[in-house]
């Protein structure tokens, strides 16, 4: 089903609930991986996930198709995760770089990562990235988006999303080799 025929389901008020359930279908995991590489946690993951979708529930009457949903989607997700993760540390009275570690040191006891101990190291330092840099990664690294997407998505120009993932590549290279002379 395209996206197109899933938002005239969402917005015909007796296929509502139906459109609604597909979009969740079709999106849910996408978006939970997406939510996942950012906020780390798989609680915090399914709680930013199911903002998204309460957002999107309550947005699609207003959602004028000017993007595609795709695109709205994903910018809610990131906007949430976002949101999500200043909260988290303006609640915390933890430095940045020691939340990172408490992040990936998490992930040892974590069920749900099934990342062997490089996924760990590469997990700490996306976490160690600045915000706008972590997000081009995740999105450009894990889900393979087009600059063409992330720029609809988080709305900077293709050549500033090219110069933010090359610094955030630079940056994970130098803090991986820093990690393997430590070892």
């Amino acid at each position: 089903m395209s996206d197109n025929e899933i938002v005239q389901l969402c917005l015909n008020p007796s296929t509502r609930e139906q459109g609604y359930k597909i979009l969740v279908n079709v999106y849910a995991k996408k978006i939970y991986w997406h939510v996942r590489r950012m906020v780390t946690d798989h609680d915090d993951a399914n709680d930013v996930v199911q903002n998204c979708f309460v957002k999107i529930w309550k947005g699609l009457p207003d959602f004028r198709q000017d993007s595609k949903l795709y695109t709205w989607v994903y910018r809610i997700a990131t906007n949430e995760s976002i949101t999500f993760i200043n909260e988290k540390y303006r609640r915390s009275s933890i430095a940045l770089e020691t939340e990172g570690e408490s992040y990936t040191s998490h992930l040892k006891t974590d069920p749900w990562f099934d990342g062997d101990e490089t996924k760990r190291q590469l997990q700490l330092a996306i976490d160690s990235l600045p915000d706008k840099q972590k997000q081009v990664f995740v999105m450009r690294y894990y889900d393979e988006m087009k600059y063409e997407e992330m720029e609809a998505i988080l709305g900077t120009t293709t050549g500033a999303l090219k110069a933010s993932y090359h610094h955030a590549v630079k940056k994970i290279e130098i803090f991986l080799k820093e990690r393997l002379n430590q070892i």
